[in-house]
């Protein structure tokens, strides 16, 4: 789904003024939000008619900060533009990897006692440190 620019125009008021050199507006990296949420894809496979995929996810990333984003995605549902709702989110085994030292699980090693104390690595006998008599 792609926002047209005269559906835009009703929400370039919660958008920031863009300053300076840009490359991308903010008509663009707005579709681009939508591609990467609509798809499920990563920031680098979106496609190359967007743009710079780093330029648009950190344009994101900033306006989700400031709160743009969001003002943005109330003002669409509001107009009736674009129609989300989550329900639930669910993360298990199969989306997130977790190396097995990061499970808190205890490691599996046994420390057997063995017959010969030298086996063992203690000492055979004890030595008390030689005292000077006095005189």
């Amino acid at each position: 789904m792609e926002i047209t620019p005269a559906q835009f125009a009703q929400i370039e008021d919660c958008l920031p003024t863009q300053r300076g050199n840009v490359s991308l507006t903010n008509l663009q990296v707005l579709n681009a939000i939508l591609y990467v949420a609509e798809h499920g894809c990563k920031w680098r496979g979106l496609p190359k008619r967007f743009g710079n995929w780093h330029t648009i996810y950190t344009r994101m990333s900033r306006w989700a900060k400031s709160g743009v984003l969001a003002r943005a995605f109330e003002q669409l549902q509001q107009a009736q533009v674009v129609r989300i709702k989550i329900e639930a989110v669910s993360l298990d085994s199969t989306s997130i990897k977790v190396h097995p030292d990061g499970t808190g699980a205890r490691k599996k090693t046994v420390h057997k006692l063995s017959a010969s104390p030298v086996v063992d690595g203690t000492r055979r006998s004890t030595s008390s440190p030689r005292t000077r008599a006095r005189l």
